[in-house]
């Protein structure tokens, strides 16, 4: 969920209920202050029925009024009626309706009897304004929520939009390119100071990028140099004469450890590229082509193992570096090849967004760490990088490089 999504769903939902709570509160003390002054009119109208018993000698008429009604009923010697206010349901004559009603309920003393008095007063207006005040507050509550969404949703945008455009800026950033991050000119302080800390720190990894580079460079030449000297001190040393078994056994040794030397440091070399994004020569390839290609390439090694090789080939046409595709598939093969036993079989498949390579070999799958680096069996004589590279390299163009053992075949799948 993006900040403004959630920072609008915060502040509409604590709009919300602060609006809510505040609305019944409003309607209470509405509620309590009309009551309050429709009982200040029912005691008025009491001491006027008071004052005319004392003044006249006899009560006022009873009888309904507009929106009022008063009734008399005379009460047993001695008996008396604690005064009260209650509500009650008031018949309104003119509407021919019962309305609801507010009533007093009250004693007067005539010439030494005394009098229950009920006074009735209609709440029908004062409910008409608590119901017109209520939808007004209501009307209010929603066009502020209202308000609230759109200028969340349109003025916020506008505030995030330098930090939207850093944040932009920071995807596209390229190590390996000179361009700055220029993001927009804002009034925003904290704005601001991620802009400097966004170009501090891209400045800071392209100076530590290049130092690396110019390590692995300077290693990688300063390593090839003494190798090439060692290559070169062997063959000389073979020309100089003839060795015994064991000596030949010893040099034949130092070959073999000079090669994989060697072949160790182009590919740690070449995952630093591919890690980096050094290698550009994105192009469409034909990836029939290129697989036929390879497959005449290990036809000598196919023949020498007497493995059988199967194909089942359609048109997939994909984009990437064309050197990278070719290591892609050398070290798929070589990996088929070099776990498969004398006079197995490899079946390559390859379809619109798939290749798929498996062998025979060992009846027992692979573990889940072939894909790390210098993971390789005891008996292997590989680096250890083949399936590394490989998975960093599908990892680079956004494919999928999966492995599964099925019944006693290993295969590879490289979903494009």
């Amino acid at each position: 969920m993006k900040l403004a999504q959630r920072y609008n769903r915060a502040n509409l939902i604590t709009s919300f209920i602060i609006l809510t709570i505040t609305g019944v509160i409003y309607y209470i003390a509405i509620h309590f202050i009309l009551t309050g002054k429709l009982d200040k009119d029912l005691v008025i109208e009491e001491k006027e029925i008071e004052a005319y018993a004392r003044n006249y000698g006899k009560l006022l008429s009873p009888g309904d009024f507009l929106h009022q009604k008063v009734t008399y009923q005379k009460l047993t010697t001695g008996q008396t009626i604690e005064r009260n206010f209650h509500y009650a349901e008031f018949y309104n004559e003119d509407e021919k309706e019962i309305e609801p009603g507010r009533s007093l309920i009250t004693s007067v003393n005539l010439n030494g009897q005394n009098y229950q008095v009920t006074i009735s007063k209609s709440r029908a207006e004062s409910e008409d304004l608590i119901q017109l005040i209520f939808m007004i507050t209501l009307a209010v509550t929603i066009l502020l929520l209202v308000s609230l969404l759109l200028i969340n949703r349109f003025v916020l945008q506008r505030i995030w939009s330098p930090f939207y455009s850093t944040l932009g800026m920071m995807k596209a950033f390229n190590i390996a390119q000179k361009e700055e991050i220029r993001p927009q000119l804002t009034k925003i302080d904290e704005f601001n100071e991620l802009n400097e800390s966004a170009n501090a720190m891209a400045a800071r990894v392209r100076k530590d990028y290049r130092e690396l580079k110019n390590f692995t460079d300077n290693a990688s030449h300063e390593m090839m140099t003494p190798l090439a000297i060692i290559n070169s001190k062997l063959d000389s040393l073979l020309q100089t004469g003839t060795f015994s078994s064991e000596q030949g056994a010893l040099i034949e040794n130092i070959y073999t450890a000079i090669g994989r030397l060697i072949k160790l440091n182009q590919s740690l070399l070449l995952l630093a590229k591919i890690e980096n994004k050094l290698i550009s020569d994105v192009q469409d390839i034909d990836m029939q082509q290129l697989v036929r290609d390879k497959a005449l390439q290990f036809q000598e090694l196919f023949e020498k193992d007497r493995l059988t090789l199967e194909q089942e080939m359609q048109p997939c046409n994909i984009r990437m570096s064309k050197y990278l595709a070719d290591i892609l598939l050398n070290n798929l093969f070589s990996n088929a090849i070099r776990h498969n036993h004398s006079g197995g079989s490899i079946e390559v498949v390859l379809r619109a967004g798939l290749l798929t390579i498996s062998n025979t070999g060992k009846s027992e799958g692979l573990d889940n760490q072939l894909f790390e680096r210098f993971s390789k069996s005891a008996s292997s004589e590989g680096t250890g990088l083949g399936l590394a590279i490989s998975k960093q390299i599908c990892t680079l163009y956004g494919f999928t490089l999966t492995y599964q053992h099925l019944e006693n075949r290993h295969q590879f799948l490289v979903i494009f």
